[in-house]
């Protein structure tokens, strides 16, 4: 498949990008952070992209969604990324999207998926225990009783966990792991909210003696692990995505400074020592934009090498990434280092997106397991 939009993908592209210059650009984070807001986003833009569909683009129309695709999906994370804009898009209609898609009964699709899709539910999931990405170390028990289960344990970086109305949380059962939707109030779940270094939020979910019905179970499979690594790799693509506008755009706010900054009298995008560490950037974003659309491409088509252009993808992306923002930082000098200028913040946000989901440490150690090695 060619790897090119069409028509309808570029259209959704150019009203993204439209809306989000007008109504999310970043002084908004800026905002955001220096109020220290408790939601961690603006909750007037999150019901305007919800009445523009964007929450139902992945979902399929049976569900209540658009049924879209990711491609389409991953236009709008294009544009997020390029104004650093905060939602719970990743959180929750992609991850928690995805888990319920992949694993969750008809009936449990039918409730869940459209209530994400109408924008009425915030859905998360509680995956890692661990200090490093690792879903599959699983130490959070799920004890069978009369009337369902009782969970006790802990989850560490749950994405938006503090404004979720329902977490999908792994659990280790007599079965093998298992997933399990909780209402985020129930009794005995205590959430810890920590405002991250680019002012997004995680928390560190504690559950002791939580007890759920057995319809909390997530679908009937007896175990989930097969199945978590692959919701997982919808979110690595999609969070791709949104890396890819992030370092578009610090690399264009780059070579706009480097053609307006003088030096010795002369713009200094004249020296031949920039061009080539510019030249160097743009060449390895073009191969980032590949990677994404090729992988977008692959969730929408189901494609059995899924997993490991997630991990080319993830990987590749938060390489070059760094590399954009640290270059960006040195180029723009000293004034990159203050809050005034906004550089700095793309540099907070390459820091976590990259731990998010695993690193290009992790994901290159996946892939040469994926192919054998």
């Amino acid at each position: 498949m060619a790897l090119i939009l069409n028509e309808e993908q570029k259209m959704l592209k150019d009203s993204a990008a439209d809306f989000l210059k007008e109504r999310s650009p970043i002084e908004s984070l800026r905002r955001l952070r220096d109020t220290k807001d408790k939601q961690g986003y603006d909750t007037q833009v999150w019901q305007e992209m919800i009445e523009m569909g964007w929450t139902g683009l992945n979902i399929a129309e049976q569900y209540g969604g658009l049924g879209f695709g990711y491609v389409g999906l991953g236009q709008i994370l294009e544009e997020i990324g390029r104004t650093l804009a905060c939602s719970p898009l990743i959180s929750s209609v992609v991850l928690g999207g995805a888990l319920v898609n992949l694993i969750g009964t008809e009936a449990q699709k039918s409730i869940l998926l459209s209530e994400i899709a109408n924008g009425n539910m915030i859905v998360t999931a509680a995956l890692d225990e661990t200090n490093q990405h690792n879903p599959l170390v699983v130490n959070t028990m799920a004890s069978k009783t009369e009337h369902g289960f009782v969970i006790n344990g802990q989850k560490k970086f749950v994405l938006d966990g503090h404004i979720a109305n329902q977490i999908i949380v792994s659990a280790r059962t007599d079965s093998g792991i298992q997933l399990f939707v909780i209402p985020s109030d129930s009794e005995g779940l205590s959430v810890n909210q920590r405002i991250l270094m680019d002012h997004r939020n995680a928390s560190d979910i504690s559950f002791e003696n939580v007890s759920v019905p057995s319809s909390a179970l997530l679908g009937k499979q007896e175990d989930a692990a097969e199945m978590i690594p692959k919701a997982l790799d919808v979110a690595r693509i999609c969070l791709s995505a949104e890396m890819l506008g992030s370092m578009q755009e610090a690399f264009e706010r780059t070579i706009a400074y480097l053609k307006e900054r003088q030096q010795f009298g002369v713009p200094i995008g004249i020296f031949q020592g920039l061009q080539h560490r510019a030249a160097h950037m743009y060449c390895e974003i073009e191969l980032c934009k590949g990677l994404v659309m090729k992988a977008l491409q692959a969730i929408d088509m189901d494609s059995p090498d899924l997993a490991k252009l997630a991990s080319t993808a993830k990987a590749k992306c938060g390489e070059v990434l760094q590399l954009v923002t640290n270059e960006a930082i040195q180029m723009f000098g000293g004034i990159g280092m203050t809050d005034d200028e906004e550089i700095g913040f793309f540099l907070k946000r390459a820091r976590v997106a990259q731990q998010t989901f695993g690193d290009y440490n992790y994901h290159y150690d996946r892939y040469a397991r994926l192919s054998g090695f």
